[in-house]
């Protein structure tokens, strides 16, 4: 078996799909038609949108089959993404990458026939692919790749679409929309698998100052470098949006209040440094209050939201008190 080699821009193609804001949300009907529909007009069993992580690929789209993930060292799709263009094995069995692949050799619907065609972020990162699959050898000739690629046409279309609505505007980070979705999703796991987390509100100390003396566009090129430093300072596991005006939020994924303070601290940290170096007319800074949860008493992300907002606030009215 010839494992998928990595892609020249794989550092880049990993950070514009984790970009995207969709990996491991729920099903939708706009791509799950797509899936449905690629089976119909081919008449395969299985068709899939698959998207490829660091160590695995992860499906948003399944048409035929059950599994959620597969790891990304066995995958079709993996080799794919290598390509320009629609990748086509018309017999797998006949293909020295994969006549002894697990997926090949198993004797529970092997996969025989695999077409997928690689899908791209607006700046041309492969991130995945829209694919087909068949138990049986078959021919894919002209008019079916023009017809895939087609559908990989629209389900790129999607992908751009759910960015657009998960994405805040200004600054390019997840918005309250994407976080609500991403969050939960989050603790739902971490309840699963026994893990901590703790969840943050930050908000941003003098920034109506900002735009009363320098001017709104001002005011923006400060939310901007807020969220500039957040995405240098987190790690891909944290979760991190602005909320509305000058109010983030992070979600700590596997940190339990004490980890997260110390991590806060790196950030406000590289915050002053950052503002320094960018030699703005003001400095930033933010109050923020962090609440823990516990798997074995789960709240929801809207009660850790609620907490985390009024010892934001009680952390806020401190420093003007001792300001006067």
């Amino acid at each position: 078996m010839k494992a998928p080699a990595l892609p020249a821009d794989e550092a880049i193609r990993l950070a514009q799909l984790r970009a995207l804001n969709i990996l491991h949300t729920p099903a939708e009907e706009r791509f799950d038609r797509l899936t449905r529909l690629a089976r119909r007009l081919f008449g395969v069993p299985v068709a899939l949108v698959s998207l490829l992580e660091e160590d695995h690929q992860w499906f948003k789209s399944v048409a035929g089959q059950s599994a959620a993930t597969a790891p990304r060292n066995t995958s079709f799709c993996g080799h794919a993404i290598l390509q320009d263009d629609v990748m086509v094995v018309e017999n797998a069995l006949e293909d020295e990458r994969f006549h002894d692949n697990p997926l090949v050799k198993t004797a529970d619907h092997p996969v025989r026939f695999y077409a997928g065609c690689p899908l791209r972020t607006p700046s041309g990162a492969k991130v995945g692919t829209l694919c087909i699959v068949d138990h049986q050898a078959r021919e894919f000739n002209e008019d079916d790749m023009h017809t895939l690629r087609d559908l990989a046409a629209m389900a790129e279309a999607e992908l751009v679409a759910f960015q657009t609505a998960t994405s805040d505007e200004l600054t390019q980070i997840t918005n309250r929309r994407g976080f609500m979705t991403l969050g939960q999703l989050a603790l739902n796991e971490c309840q699963v698998k026994q893990l901590p987390a703790s969840l943050t509100f930050l908000d941003l100390d003098r920034f109506k100052a900002i735009n009363d003396t320098l001017g709104h566009r001002e005011g923006d090129r400060a939310l901007m470098d807020f969220a500039d430093a957040m995405k240098v300072s987190f790690r891909h596991a944290d979760i991190f949006a602005r909320l509305g005006g000058d109010e983030f939020v992070v979600l700590f994924n596997g940190l339990q209040h004490d980890d997260a303070e110390g991590v806060l601290a790196r950030f406000d940290r590289f915050l002053q440094k950052q503002t320094q170096d960018l030699d703005r007319r003001y400095a930033l800074h933010f109050s923020s209050g962090i609440v823990e949860f516990d798997p074995d008493q789960p709240q929801s992300l809207e009660q850790l939201l609620e907490g985390s907002d009024a010892r934001m606030y009680e952390a806020k009215n401190g420093k003007k008190k001792l300001a006067q």
